[in-house]
């Protein structure tokens, strides 16, 4: 699903208050990594995740790899932090509803 203006709007304001619950280091974007984040987009839908500088991958890469990895979209990218999207197909959790 693509997202429009609209979507990434709300979406992005969202995410400002959150923090990074995935934290991309040395390893770079690893199955662990990979894993870890799948499990917090089933959970919240909504996710920021951090680049540290000893990574080999630039901010924008490792967001761009994560995303394709997890089948979720980019919603923003500031400074050394990102976030992603992806709808849950859990029933138990409270759904983002985009405008």
């Amino acid at each position: 699903m693509a997202l429009t203006g609209k979507h990434v709007r709300h979406l992005r304001s969202l995410a400002h208050h959150l923090n990074p619950s995935i934290i991309i280091g040395k390893a770079d974007v690893n199955d662990g990594v990979v894993e870890q984040a799948n499990a917090a987009l089933e959970a919240h839908e909504l996710i920021k995740c951090s680049v540290l500088d000893t990574s080999a991958l630039d901010v924008r890469e490792a967001a761009e790899e994560l995303a394709e990895r997890c089948r979720a979209e980019v919603v923003q990218v500031i400074g050394r932090k990102f976030s992603l999207y992806r709808e849950s197909k859990r029933d138990d959790i409270e759904h983002i509803k985009l405008p």
